[in-house]
């Protein structure tokens, strides 16, 4: 077990050159981590973030469109099987009333996220996004809709989407199994990221933090995958339970091991897109604001409907009306200028 902090601050200085790291002396950084590491890497990941971003930290305007999915992942709350999830699908007219909200709010970026439903199909989506481009051509149009074929990626990125977040959830083909049922597959979700990938998209990948089973080794899998891959965005939460999925008595992650997780993060891919999740700013309500600390850069307020909300039910918990809600951006301005950092109307591609 390492006991010097300066041994831990050389590992920290290391994951500049993830590649020589072994598994081992990754697993003493993690497992042994001390509140004076969680210091260190929290420093040289917001200097990172800021010799290439600056103070700028981006808001997307996050549209849930649909609480409908085919599929039955057993740690969500709108699985298939749930029946008492409270289903809804937004119709196109809703999802640009959205928009044309959080464009007088100051968003320029607006994330379409929805479980895997089939009534949001090609010429649907293509219309949509295409309106979407045309009304605010200086807006950004972020797709969260899981896993599709090839020829409906290109078509979307042809309509005028420009980036794609698919959570890989983990990067261990018997963990994913641990958490997805038959029909869902590790190889199939890497397939999707690289088809999105080659397409064009800026594509985003990202795990749970603490999520049943979960091992370090998992975890350095995920590390090892994210940094090989090299996605534009990493998406990463504490994982929290759902009372109606098999792991409702499951304990939820951590914000301090998410945080951790963050900033190595950050170090590994420097030019990351990273938020601060709203997962973790419902396990912490200063976990948005630890997040941007840790070197995350983006936030995702909620400018879905108010009445639809709640019923967008992953987890137990989620926030989605205070400080998380869209119309709250200068309550959220005036959150995030206490960690020394700005909020920006800029779209914020990623640093090519």
């Amino acid at each position: 077990m390492l006991t010097e902090t300066a041994e831990h601050g050389e590992l920290i200085e290391r994951l500049y050159s993830f590649s020589d790291l072994s598994d081992t002396r990754l697993r003493e950084l993690i497992d042994d981590r001390t509140e004076a590491d969680a210091e260190l890497l929290a420093q040289r990941a917001r200097e990172r973030c800021e010799e290439i971003y600056g103070n700028d930290v981006f808001m997307r305007g996050l549209i849930e469109i649909s609480s409908y999915c085919k599929n039955d992942c057993l740690y969500c709350g709108i699985r298939r099987s749930n029946k008492n999830a409270e289903r809804y699908r937004l119709d196109p007219e809703q999802i640009l009333d959205c928009c044309e909200t959080g464009y007088a709010l100051g968003f320029r970026t607006f994330v379409l996220q929805g479980g895997e439903d089939g009534y949001y199909n090609d010429e649907l989506l293509c219309s949509l996004i295409g309106k979407i481009k045309s009304s605010y051509p200086d807006c950004a149009v972020t797709l969260s809709l899981g896993e599709r074929t090839a020829e409906s990626y290109k078509r979307l990125y042809d309509a005028g989407a420009d980036r794609y977040l698919l959570r890989h959830e983990t990067a261990d083909k018997e963990h994913y199994e641990m958490l997805h049922p038959a029909g869902l597959s590790l190889e199939k979700r890497i397939e999707c990221l690289k088809e999105l990938k080659s397409i064009g998209y800026q594509t985003g990948c990202g795990f749970m933090v603490g999520s049943p089973y979960q091992t370090t080794d998992h975890i350095i899998k995920d590390l090892r995958f994210i940094k090989s891959f090299e996605p534009h965005m990493v998406g990463i939460g504490p994982f929290i339970p759902h009372k109606d999925t098999p792991f409702k008595d499951d304990p939820a992650g951590t914000a301090e091991l998410t945080l951790y997780l963050l900033s190595i993060i950050r170090l590994l891919l420097p030019k990351v897109l990273l938020p601060a999740t709203t997962a973790l700013g419902t396990i912490d309500p200063m976990g948005r604001e630890k997040g941007i600390l840790a070197g995350a850069n983006v936030v995702m307020p909620n400018l879905s409907p108010a009445q639809v909300r709640k019923k967008y039910s992953l987890y137990n918990g989620k926030v989605c009306t205070g400080e998380e809600a869209a119309e709250h951006v200068k309550e959220l301005k005036s959150r995030i200028e206490t960690t020394g950092r700005k909020l920006t109307a800029a779209k914020g591609d990623f640093a090519f």
